[in-house]
């Protein structure tokens, strides 16, 4: 009955019945006794499975220059039923009178190489190297934003425990949905996005993500907070979401802080706090207006690992998911009762400082942020 209902729930777009934590294996179980895996390049496959999911590599770049950009290529199925592929682009403006130069395209044509590394379409191309250590994007869908970037790693690629995947189910032997991340937190960047008005120059850092949501993403994740921060030595990073109700709104917590050439710490043991909370007038969403990000755990080494970053943000975008994304998310989503995503965008008003502590050493520095609070159901 469970799978009944939880089948007709994903077909159909419904609520989930109240299922409680047991119904979710967290991947912070599998960090109890491994708390983080070096990537192969294997592990970064895509999986295309037929059924309700939704598959994305999203690319952030910190350029040298002080630009923010950020591409995604989304692959989503819905019900085994109808595939859509969208590729996004978006460069960020720190003027609030000049608006993010933002385009959102369906890809035609798309296909897989045959070991499922790299991705085609028309007018596009998102190809890994035969070492498995570098990405190259290529894109002329929109003329309004002609990608040539390529994504270098400087460290190790991690996921957290075993495999990166947290699964849902009321039996563990048979799980019915999942929610798995992988990560280049620390990359180097080389290229360009082109638009009608110039060229931007993005040689810089960049981070790289990896997500795939086995399930309706309303199901999996009720709120979710993400940090990429980049120093002139660390990366810092963090992706934590809280499940509806259904699940026991259970917090999953993944991240890590990694130097060049060297993970630090990789764990689940991590924290996203909201420190100042304003309600939006729009939406009534509890807006955070300040955040304290910390990481605790141990080293490989097994010294005491401990890292922060806290201050004040500003606010870059809003994005009201339901107007402003294509269809195919909204035919997700459906009309549910109490779902009205928003996804809220930042960056620090001053030049925060992340502190890390290792054993009795402490350093920090200063960087620079990125974050997002999503709120959805």
């Amino acid at each position: 009955m469970n799978w009944f209902k939880q089948t007709l729930a994903n077909v159909v777009g419904t609520e989930e019945p109240i299922y409680g934590p047991e119904a979710i294996q967290s991947v912070a179980k599998q960090a109890e006794s491994t708390p983080y895996t070096e990537l192969k390049k294997e592990d970064l496959k895509w999986v295309a499975p037929q059924y309700t999911s939704v598959e994305t590599q999203t690319f952030y770049v910190m350029a040298d220059n002080g630009a923010l950009a950020m591409v995604q290529l989304i692959y989503n199925n819905i019900a085994g039923l109808h595939t859509t592929c969208q590729f996004n682009t978006k460069i960020f403006s720190f003027d609030s009178s000049t608006p993010h130069l933002w385009h959102s395209n369906t890809l035609s044509n798309h296909l897989f190489d045959p070991d499922m590394y790299s991705f085609g379409a028309d007018n596009l191309a998102m190809t890994l190297n035969e070492d498995g250590t570098a990405y190259t994007i290529k894109s002329a869908v929109n003329e309004a934003s002609l990608v040539n970037l390529t994504f270098t790693r400087q460290t190790p690629g991690v996921a957290v425990g075993n495999n990166g995947t947290s699964y849902f189910g009321t039996d563990p032997s048979k799980p019915w949905g999942s929610m798995r991340h992988a990560f280049w937190p620390r990359c180097s960047v080389e290229g360009t996005i082109t638009t009608k008005e110039k060229t931007y120059d993005l040689k810089g850092r960049g981070f790289f993500a990896y997500a795939l949501q086995g399930m309706k993403p309303h199901h999996a994740a009720a709120r979710w907070n993400f940090v990429n921060f980049q120093t002139p030595t660390y990366s810092a990073f963090l992706m934590e979401y809280t499940t509806p109700p259904s699940y026991g709104s259970t917090v999953v917590n993944v991240g890590g802080v990694l130097k060049d050439g060297e993970i630090l710490y990789a764990g689940t043991s991590n924290s996203a706090q909201h420190l100042e909370i304003g309600t939006d007038s729009e939406n009534d969403w509890p807006e955070p207006k300040a955040i304290r990000f910390t990481w605790d755990g141990k080293t490989k080494d097994e010294d005491i690992f401990h890292a922060e970053v806290e201050g004040p943000l500003k606010r870059l975008d809003r994005i009201d998911v339901m107007a402003e994304v294509p269809g195919f998310v909204k035919s997700i989503v459906g009309s549910v009762a109490g779902t009205k995503p928003y996804i809220y965008q930042y960056y620090p008003q001053n030049n925060p400082t992340l502190k890390v502590k290792v054993g009795d050493t402490e350093h920090a520095e200063e960087g620079t942020l990125f974050c997002e609070a999503t709120f959805i159901s």
